[in-house]
């Protein structure tokens, strides 16, 4: 059967190309893009998130699916999915803003998909996880940042806002209060990065493993590609650089975007019986893992016949059906060890 798609935030990077690839695999279906600006086609329609008066274009397009690619601070879209019973999928919040409206959310009297897919590289990061049978003691996600790729600016601005922040971090089931850019850990990257200094850094996934999956122990760090540009923020932030810069400055740090890079994170998952460590390259960049794992998502609530709740994106697929699609995906390379 055929169904209406619209991707609000579909003139930005991540947004147009999760249309490139959903129009190649799915033809079928038609995209509506959503923006502040009129398009060229009746297929461009003019949504702006912070004005819920121009939603009703929505209803009139008859729209069964919403890909929300764009930061809805105040959830406009999410409240206009609930009431008007259309299915949501959203991949653009971060930490504080999801759970804020995961706990608004799990209360109504929803009658439609509601996922929230805003864990790292589009929410993929727990159907990974649960691709390892055992119970689950701790999970630590290393990520491979690079300047040299291809990004939006919804990430460097959440960094920007949030850089002298504290957030959680989870051991043994309670918060640990941490900042960006502190507790220095070595670690050996895949694919050939090598061993990296990395350092704290806020995603949902801490949120979605600990309070979701029920994993005690959570933890996230970064590098960048460049080990001077990490040293350097790190030495920012021990000496508080970042607590006296403005919002601009701080923008300006974290706002570069290079003209494409792989992008690359390993998972090493913990139990009683032993560890493992998932690894995953991107060659494309982040934006098309993002997109893809969208897209994915996607497909299997068009798909699959998942009943009216409250979702986090992983929970949609099987585990294993999961990692052979990404791993099936020409520019997705996936490697395990034990």
């Amino acid at each position: 059967m055929q169904s209406n798609i619209l991707i609000i935030g579909g003139n930005g990077m991540v947004g147009k190309t999760i249309a490139r690839i959903f129009k190649s695999r799915n033809p079928q279906h038609p995209i509506f893009i959503g923006g502040r600006k009129p398009g060229k086609t009746d297929h461009d329609l003019v949504i702006d998130v912070t004005k819920p008066d121009t939603f009703q274009t929505i209803l009139d397009k008859k729209i069964h699916l919403i890909i929300l690619s764009v930061n809805d601070k105040e959830d406009y879209i999410l409240r206009f999915a609930i009431e008007n019973n259309i299915d949501y999928l959203d991949i653009t919040k971060p930490t504080p803003d999801l759970m804020r409206a995961y706990d608004f959310a799990r209360t109504q009297p929803v009658k439609s998909r509601i996922v929230f897919s805003s864990g790292w590289m589009g929410g993929i990061v727990g159907g990974l996880v649960n691709t390892f049978s055992n119970a689950v003691d701790a999970v630590q996600l290393f990520v491979y940042y690079s300047v040299k790729d291809l990004a939006g600016e919804s990430s460097a601005h959440f960094m920007a806002e949030n850089v002298s922040k504290p957030f959680s971090m989870y051991k043994n089931n309670k918060p640990v209060s941490v900042k960006h850019f502190l507790n220095s850990e070595p670690f050996t990257y895949s694919f050939g990065i090598g061993k990296r200094t990395a350092y704290n850094f806020d995603v949902p996934d801490l949120y979605i493993l600990n309070k979701i999956e029920k994993i005690p122990d959570v933890s996230v760090k970064m590098t960048y590609n460049s080990k001077f540009i990490t040293w350097l923020l790190g030495a920012f932030q021990q000496i508080r650089i970042f607590n006296i810069l403005s919002l601009k400055e701080r923008k300006m740090i974290f706002g570069s975007s290079g003209k494409g890079d792989q992008s690359v994170f390993d998972i090493v998952i913990t139990s009683k019986n032993g560890s493992k460590t998932i690894s995953l390259k991107s060659a494309k960049g982040q934006a098309e893992l993002t997109a893809l794992s969208a897209v994915l998502h996607t497909e299997e609530l068009l798909n699959s016949r998942h009943e009216n709740k409250v979702y986090f994106s992983h929970q949609l697929h099987k585990p294993e059906v999961l990692l052979d699609s990404l791993n099936s995906y020409e520019s997705i390379n996936i490697q395990t060890r034990e």
